[in-house]
């Protein structure tokens, strides 16, 4: 991979990509998503036995997720349990939403879920990577934005909020329109790839594309091994948390939605004078079409 890994937020990254690990590295993950309080406070070779594996597998699964052995990884798990219990995070997680459920219950399972999903994406977010992606932004003749059904969404969402503020980006839902424009980058320019899983075809040629015209490219994506990770020079995971009827890249809006939104803060920072000119024309533009207040 390109990018580097984060060894930040690592509770929320085991239980998104743990499905997708060889066997013997799976059961290591499910054991401490099934306890990360006891995962803790336990020894390499105490979790070993409690997932059927051994301490060699324990140790290459912390090193899959950027640690360099068990004690790296306890303290990270150390840290987040803290965190959670302290912001009483946990509330309402996991909870599944039946048919007959009442809305206000629902309401806050959805709440729970989405203030936890916030949180873990937070806390796996790399301020240094977020400054080079939003330095790249400011400086770049030509930014692309580009993902496929609700990542084509939010890509466009994030195109129309740095045209806002004068970023001369371009953002596409449409695969076709997206690698054309793809093939005119060039050297100095970004392009932004979204995928939850990072498997979408779509978005695979077209930031292939816009790196081998050599575009700094960047994936924004829940799974940092993914294909579009290995071809991004820059990567921003996010977290997923799925819940009853938002499963995917369903679950993974609004996570992608916030990771996208500190890019766009961090440019806002470094262009301020031009921000705020444009805010006040935009705004200013606009105007006539607000209903008066009463």
């Amino acid at each position: 991979m390109k990018g580097m890994l984060v060894a930040a937020g690592a509770l929320g990254r085991i239980q998104t990509e743990t499905p997708a690990l060889p066997e013997a590295l799976r059961r290591v993950g499910e054991a401490i998503l099934a306890d990360p309080a006891e995962a803790a406070r336990s020894t390499i070779i105490t979790l070993a036995e409690r997932s059927g594996s051994s301490p060699a597998t324990v140790t290459r699964f912390c090193r899959v997720f950027g640690f360099a052995g068990y004690a790296g990884l306890r303290v990270a798990l150390a840290t987040e349990n803290g965190r959670a219990a302290q912001a009483n995070w946990d509330a309402g997680v996991g909870h599944e939403i039946g048919p007959t459920d009442p809305l206000d219950a629902a309401i806050g399972v959805m709440a729970a879920a989405d203030s936890r999903l916030i949180q873990e994406t937070a806390a796996q977010l790399d301020a240094g990577t977020v400054a080079k992606v939003a330095e790249a932004i400011v400086a770049a003749r030509r930014v692309l934005i580009f993902g496929v059904s609700t990542s084509g969404a939010v890509a466009l969402m994030m195109g129309g909020r740095l045209r806002r503020i004068r970023v001369p980006c371009w953002s596409h839902a449409d695969a076709h329109e997206a690698l054309a424009d793809a093939a005119l980058l060039g050297e100095g320019d970004v392009a932004i790839g979204i995928s939850h899983q990072g498997r979408t075809r779509e978005v695979l040629e077209s930031l292939g594309e816009a790196g081998d015209r050599g575009a700094l490219t960047v994936a924004v994506t829940s799974f940092a091994r993914s294909p579009l990770a290995e071809l991004s020079d820059l990567v921003l995971t996010t977290a997923s948390r799925e819940t009853t009827f938002r499963l995917g890249g369903l679950a993974a809006v609004h996570s992608q939605l916030f990771v996208l939104d500190t890019v766009y803060v961090a440019v806002a920072q470094r262009t301020y004078e031009q921000t705020n000119e444009a805010f006040e024309l935009t705004i200013r533009a606009l105007e006539s079409h607000r209903v008066e207040r009463s």
